[in-house]
């Protein structure tokens, strides 16, 4: 797992959770929670016991994605997640709907995700699946200073403007140790439904060419399918869509790979369910 920096308190594994996976990105508008939504459905849809933490709490749109919209129970101390799609869920979105806007400043929202992290009766996964906010700030330092991140993610459309954040986002998680499972590049391109031709709506192969530019692995190119919006609008994951799902499920059985290897390299072997 990651390693601890001088100076700072030692970070204490979730119990019950075998691997933490950060997705994060650069910026916003590039599709990260839609890949961590679908991501996770398609861990579970393989096996994996998948929970999937909603940390971007100023917009958190997991539980539109998912489905799901209730408030969470608690037994005794412990926040009990929701469920849906064999995913266990939680978000802020549950505990303040509809379109009240959360005005905090860091203190605060280092104890909501801490609270998400050991808070929440997670149970035993293999996988919780992390949603971050884009960009580099107070959630992400919280997260990292305080939690073993077996890797993160990195979310880029093959646009300029989107890759030149996307290699802030890999600089940031670097400086903190935290190894780079790989990039995604999301959006990758169009089937026109006219005549069926492909159209590369942002460029093509930035993420790809980024990847092996900073060493990293490339998980996977996402489409940019009208179908994915339609899916995260309605609540109904494409990933669970049968002759669309594919993309979504290379996508997760790279990063299943990669979280492996990524578990060799900084420790012991945490073994992964079949």
């Amino acid at each position: 797992m990651t390693p601890n920096q001088p100076g700072m308190p030692p970070k204490l594994p979730i119990p019950g959770v075998k691997n933490l996976i950060a997705v994060g990105s650069g910026k916003g508008g590039v599709g990260k929670t839609t890949v961590s939504v679908n991501l996770a459905v398609g861990l579970a849809s393989l096996g994996y016991k998948t929970g999937l933490m909603d940390a971007d709490v100023y917009g958190p749109n997991v539980p539109l994605m998912m489905g799901i919209n209730r408030t969470p129970m608690a037994l005794g101390e412990r926040i009990q997640p929701l469920e849906q799609y064999g995913v266990q869920l939680m978000s802020m979105g549950f505990l303040n709907p509809g379109d009240k806007p959360l005005v905090w400043r860091g203190p605060m929202l280092h104890s909501v995700i801490q609270q998400f992290l050991r808070g929440v009766d997670w149970g035993t996964l293999d996988f919780l699946i992390i949603d971050l906010p884009p960009g580099t700030g107070d959630v992400q330092l919280s997260l990292i200073q305080t939690a073993p991140i077996t890797g993160a993610i990195v979310v880029t459309t093959p646009s300029d403007v989107s890759l030149e954040d996307a290699r802030k986002a890999i600089h940031m998680f670097h400086q903190v140790k935290v190894p780079i499972l790989g990039i995604v590049e999301n959006m990758s391109w169009l089937i026109c439904p006219h005549c069926s031709e492909r159209v590369d709506v942002f460029s093509y192969g930035g993420g790809r060419r980024t990847a092996e530019q900073m060493q990293v692995h490339f998980l996977a190119e996402l489409p940019l399918d009208p179908k994915v919006r339609i899916g995260g609008d309605t609540g109904k994951p494409i990933v669970l869509r049968a002759g669309e799902a594919e993309p979504f499920l290379e996508l997760a059985r790279n990063t299943v790979v990669q979280a492996q290897q990524a578990a060799q390299q900084e420790g012991p072997k945490i073994e992964i369910s079949d």
